[in-house]
């Protein structure tokens, strides 16, 4: 009998587990032709997220988890999550419900039918985004298109049912900034779009705030791009062209035309401006020199504290 792992990451989500794994049983139910592990990763809860786990853990043979010895980040928890699975086939899932575990069926199901490796969810409108955020998160996307010739589906989400064969893939990409989509990209194999209303959350609100999100979607672009180094190197040329036009100009002015340069102001807006852009472009190269010092200390991307072999 084939066995699904479902990968929850929990931050906090004390009010919103019950509920999940209420409906997750409901499900395996349903489901009677494969068997199910609940796996909880406790990104370092400071509320009774781990205690609640603990007792589900206890009650139930099924439910697995695994504890952070601190706050690790969302990335963390997916990869430990996916690391620790056992099962044929495994998914990821919010905590808070707008990931409706009543799709795992749906998933299975068309992943069985069908040669693909993966079906993933997509929603176009986030009810839980405003207009601000709505429009910033789409620029991202097209952005991030752009720049990393990666394919993108407009309003995709984390989770998806992926076989065993595509986990072993992602868990072989061992890098510690980690950018979950933009690896679900980077492996490929067939994957089949599932469109879906993303219900509100049942309790709570998003952990990630709008200079977090922006921190990520950074993060996202340097991962797996390095066309903002190739276009600061492009646009130095194109200034050290436009100086160069401009020195001929001062001189054809200056020898010719009998008319010496002059004027502070306009030479303090340009000395401002230049550096400007080299401080910008300095930041860019700051961006992918503190990556790599990240990389190269090989510091684990999470710390186990216990898990339920502990209990």
């Amino acid at each position: 009998m084939k066995k699904i792992s479902v990968v929850i990451p929990c931050y906090n989500e004390e009010k919103n587990i019950n509920n999940l794994y209420l409906e997750l049983d409901e499900v395996s139910k349903e489901m009677k032709k494969v068997t199910f592990e609940i796996i909880f990763v406790d990104d370092g809860s400071y509320d009774d997220s781990l205690k609640i786990i603990k007792k589900l853990a206890k009650k139930d043979k099924r439910v697995r988890f695994i504890s952070f010895s601190r706050n690790f980040g969302k990335e963390a928890g997916m990869y430990a999550g996916l690391k620790y699975s056992t099962g044929d086939y495994v998914t990821i899932m919010d905590c808070d419900l707008q990931d409706p575990p009543e799709l795992i069926n749906d998933m299975y199901i068309s992943l069985e039918n069908s040669e693909c490796d993966a079906v993933a969810l997509y929603s176009p409108i986030h009810k839980d985004y405003g207009l601000f955020r709505n429009f910033f998160t789409k620029c991202f996307y097209r952005l991030y298109e752009l720049v990393t010739s990666s394919k993108y589906v407009p309003g995709e989400r984390d989770c998806r049912l992926m076989k065993r064969r595509m986990v072993n893939a992602i868990l072989e990409l061992h890098e510690t900034n980690r950018y979950t989509k933009g690896i679900f990209s980077y492996v490929g194999f067939n994957v089949y779009w599932m469109k879906y209303d993303i219900p509100n959350r049942y309790d709570g609100r998003s952990k990630f705030s709008l200079f977090k999100l922006f921190k990520y979607a950074i993060n996202g672009i340097v991962a797996f791009s390095t066309t903002p180094l190739v276009i600061s190197a492009f646009i130095g040329l194109i200034f050290c062209f436009i100086s160069f036009i401009a020195i001929l100009f001062i001189i054809f002015k200056t020898l010719i035309l009998g008319d010496p340069t002059s004027g502070w102001p306009s030479l303090a807006c340009i000395i401002i401006f230049m550096g400007g852009i080299q401080l910008f472009f300095l930041g860019i190269f700051g961006l992918y020199l503190s990556k790599m010092y990240s990389e190269i200390k090989r510091r684990p991307m999470y710390i186990i504290n216990e898990t339920e072999k502990d209990l």
